[in-house]
């Protein structure tokens, strides 16, 4: 068993994570019922995203923040491959047009992991899985 968090996931887990559902809190706790805890490399971009446009703060330098978050016990950081790049523009339809999330949909697919997300839109896509 595989997770890949979406982004919002990942950083509520590290700034609030009373903001996750107790299936998602408990799944991510529970380090013996997955093999890895995957990270797209989208998020930590989508995250700084967020700081630039001040719709998050945190009070400490980003990329002290980045590098701790990144030292989550078995997680691994799933870079951008040409081929993740390509599969998030082929996803069976429907999907909204979010290039982020359809890149994260595309790193679960290729990863065949579980994502946890809160998103609606990508829970109720039938095409990976999800848990909230």
């Amino acid at each position: 068993m595989k997770y890949l968090l979406d982004t919002h996931a990942w950083i509520w887990w590290h700034m609030d994570p009373e903001k996750l559902s107790h299936k998602a809190r408990a799944a991510i706790e529970d380090t013996e019922s997955y093999s890895e805890i995957l990270l797209s490399a989208i998020s930590p971009w989508e995250f700084c995203k967020l700081l630039e446009k001040q719709r998050i703060g945190i009070s400490c330098d980003p990329e002290e923040w980045l590098s701790e978050a990144l030292q989550m016990p078995k997680l691994r950081l799933v870079p951008l491959t040409p081929a993740i790049a390509y599969r998030s523009t082929i996803l069976p339809q429907p999907f909204h047009t979010d290039p982020a999330d359809q890149i994260i949909a595309a790193t679960a697919r290729e990863e065949n992991a579980t994502i946890i997300s809160k998103d609606g839109l990508m829970r109720n896509y039938r095409h990976v899985r999800t848990v909230w």
